[in-house]
C-alpha cells in the first residue's frame, strides 16, 4: 500500500510540472506573437503613408487618429480642442468646405476610394478603407501639393477668426482702443472713431493714429470700486457731458482701454441725488424725526427733527450708524425707556426690528425726563425700515388734564343726591352718576354698546307706571329748537312720586334729573322751572 501511494503522489507531482511549463510556454508564444505583430501594424501603417511625405494623410481606427503626416498633425492641431476626438475636431475643419462630408464617408464600402470635391472646387479629399483603417488624403485641384493646403487651411482658419473678431469690433457699442505709454493710438474700434469724428470732427478722423478722446493723466488717475474710473467727455462743446466706465489692460509695453457708456446711469444718479435733496428740503419742515436704515440696517436718512427730539449730534447720525448702535446711543442719552436688564433690553431691540418689518410696531415711550415720545416703525421698498419720533408730550398733558377735569366733574355727580342721565344731540347717553345706578338698578358704564334715550326709557317704563311725560322727555333730547327747562312728576310702581328735571345743554345735550319727593302724586302735566 504504502509504493502504490509513493506512486500516486509521483504522478501528481509530474502532472503539475506538465501543466505549469505548458502555461509558460502559452505566455511565451503570445508575447512572441504580439512583438512580431506590433512591429508590422506599424510597417502597415508607414506603408500607407509612403510617398506622402508632403501630402496631408490621416489615417484613423475609428475615431482616434492614429497616425498622420506632419502636415496633418498641423492642421488637426489647430482644430479647437473643444471638438472632442480627433475626428470630430477634423470634421469641424473640413465640414465648412465639404458640406456632408461624414454622412458619405460612412456609406464608404471596403476597398473602395471614394473622391470629393470642396465646394469652392480648390480642394479635393480622398477618402479609401485600409483593413480596419480609414485613410483621408487632402489634396490641393492646382498643384496637388499638399505642402500649400497647408497654408490654405491655416490662412482660413485664421482669415475666419479675423473676420470675427472684426465683425466684433464694428458692433460693440464700448470705445475700445490700444495706446502707448506716451499716448499714442495704435489700435481703435470702430465705435472709438465714431466718437472722434462726432467730437473733433471728420477731419481728425481720416488722419492715423487718431487723436486721444481722454487725457493721458485721466487714464492713469486711481481706480475706483471693482477696477474702473469714471470719465467725462464734452459732447460737442455744448456743456452737455459724456460719461464713460474705463477699465484697462496692459498688454506687453501697451494697454488695452475699454470705455462703457455710463450716461443713463449718471442721468439716474443725477435724479436721485435731487429727488433726495427735495426729500430732505420737505423732511426739514417736519416736526416728527424721521429716521430710514436701509437694507443692512445702516442709518441712510434722517432729518433736523430728528436731531432736536434725540439729542444725538449731527455728526454721529451723519456716520450711518446701525440700528443698535442708534437704539444703543439713545440709550446712553436717556431718550428711551430704561429696561430693567441688558439681555433683555437686547431681546426687545430683535423684536423691535421684526415688528418694523412687518409695519405693526407703534409704542409710547415715557422717557425719564417727563417727555413722552410716540415712536412708530413702517416697513420700506427693499428691506429698508423707517422710524417716526414724535414728542407727544403736549397731547399727553392735555389728555391728562381732560381726564382730570371729566373725573372731577364725575365726582361731581356722583355728590349729588338727584340721579342724573346726561345725553348728546344724538341721543346717546353720555354721562349718568351713582344715584342714578341706585335709582333704576342699571349702570350703563357696563355696557359695550352705546345707550340711546330709547334703551334708557325702556329701564325707567319697567319700574314706573305709563305717563306721557316719557314721550315728552324722548321728544325733547331729539329737538334742536326751542329747547327751555321743564319739570314734571311721574309715579313709580312702589307708589312713590318721582319728580323728573329736564334741563337742555350745550350742543343740543339734554340733562334729565330724577328724585323722589314725598309730596302727593301730581298726575298733572309737565311745569316750567322758574327763571327757565
Amino acid at each position: 500500500m504504502a509504493v502504490w501511494n509513493t506512486l500516486l503522489n509521483a504522478v501528481d507531482i509530474w502532472l503539475v510540472l506538465g501543466l505549469g511549463t505548458t502555461a509558460l510556454a502559452a505566455a511565451f508564444c503570445s508575447v512572441w506573437v504580439l512583438a512580431a505583430i506590433a512591429p508590422e501594424a506599424r510597417r502597415q501603417r508607414r506603408a500607407l503613408l509612403d510617398g506622402a511625405a508632403t501630402d496631408l494623410v490621416f489615417l484613423f481606427d475609428g475615431e482616434a487618429l492614429v497616425d498622420a503626416t506632419a502636415g496633418a498633425r498641423q492642421l488637426v492641431a489647430a482644430a479647437p480642442d473643444a471638438a472632442g476626438t480627433d475626428w470630430a475636431r477634423l470634421m469641424m475643419l473640413l465640414l465648412p468646405r465639404f458640406p456632408d462630408l461624414e454622412s458619405r464617408i460612412g456609406a464608404l464600402g471596403d476597398d473602395r476610394e471614394q473622391e470629393y470635391r470642396s465646394r469652392d472646387q480648390t480642394s479635393r479629399l480622398l477618402a479609401e478603407w485600409r483593413g480596419a483603417l480609414t485613410r483621408l488624403t487632402l489634396l490641393d485641384v492646382e498643384t496637388a501639393d499638399a505642402g500649400r493646403e497647408i497654408d490654405r487651411y491655416s490662412l482660413t482658419a485664421m482669415e475666419r477668426e479675423l473676420e470675427t473678431l472684426r465683425q466684433v469690433n464694428e458692433v460693440t457699442p464700448a470705445l475700445i482702443w490700444r495706446q502707448t505709454a506716451r499716448g499714442q493710438i495704435t489700435w481703435a474700434n470702430r465705435a472709438y472713431l465714431d466718437m472722434v469724428a462726432r467730437i473733433r470732427g471728420d477731419a481728425d478722423t481720416a488722419l492715423w493714429p487718431p487723436p486721444p478722446l481722454f487725457e493721458a493723466a485721466e487714464l492713469m488717475a486711481p481706480v475706483g470700486e471693482a477696477g474702473v474710473r469714471r470719465l467725462a467727455l464734452d459732447s460737442g462743446g455744448k456743456g452737455r457731458k459724456r460719461w464713460f466706465d474705463c477699465t484697462s489692460t496692459p498688454a506687453g509695453d501697451e494697454a488695452i482701454f475699454v470705455a462703457v457708456s455710463v450716461d443713463a446711469t449718471v442721468h439716474a444718479e443725477g435724479q436721485l441725488r435731487e429727488f433726495m435733496q427735495t426729500l430732505t428740503q420737505t423732511f426739514a419742515q417736519l416736526t416728527i424725526g424721521l429716521a430710514i436704515f436701509d437694507r443692512s440696517r445702516h442709518l441712510a436718512l434722517f432729518n433736523p427733527a430728528l436731531t432736536d427730539l434725540t439729542q444725538l449730534p449731527f455728526e454721529f447720525l451723519a456716520s450711518r450708524p446701525t440700528l443698535f448702535g442708534f437704539l444703543d446711543r439713545l440709550r446712553e442719552k436717556k431718550m428711551i425707556p430704561e429696561p430693567r436688564d441688558y439681555s433683555g433690553w437686547r431681546k426687545k431691540l430683535l423684536e423691535l426690528e421684526a415688528a418694523a418689518e412687518h409695519g405693526t410696531y407703534a409704542e409710547t415711550w415715557s422717557l425719564p425726563s417727563g417727555q413722552t415720545y410716540r415712536v412708530m416703525g413702517r416697513p420700506h421698498p427693499d428691506g429698508a425700515v423707517a422710524f417716526l419720533f414724535e414728542n407727544i408730550s403736549a397731547e399727553i398733558s392735555l389728555t391728562r388734564q381732560f381726564r382730570s377735569e371729566l373725573e372731577m366733574g364725575q365726582a361731581v355727580l356722583d355728590s349729588l343726591d338727584e340721579a342724573i342721565a346726561v345725553f348728546s344731540a344724538d341721543g346717546v347717553l353720555t354721562m349718568t352718576n351713582k344715584a342714578y345706578i341706585a335709582l333704576w338698578g342699571v349702570d350703563p358704564g357696563t355696557s359695550l354698546k352705546d345707550i340711546g334715550i330709547t334703551e334708557a326709557m325702556r329701564t325707567w317704563l319697567d319700574r314706573s307706571v305709563p305717563s306721557p311725560v316719557w314721550g315728552d322727555i324722548r321728544d325733547f333730547a331729539d329737538r334742536v329748537r326751542d329747547r327751555t327747562t321743564w319739570q314734571a312728576q311721574v309715579r313709580l310702581q312702589d307708589g312713590g312720586a318721582l319728580a323728573c328735571r329736564v334741563v337742555p345743554l350745550a350742543a343740543g345735550a339734554t340733562l334729565i334729573g330724577f328724585r323722589r319727593t314725598q309730596e302727593r302724586f301730581a298726575p298733572a302735566g309737565r311745569t316750567a322751572l322758574a327763571g327757565a
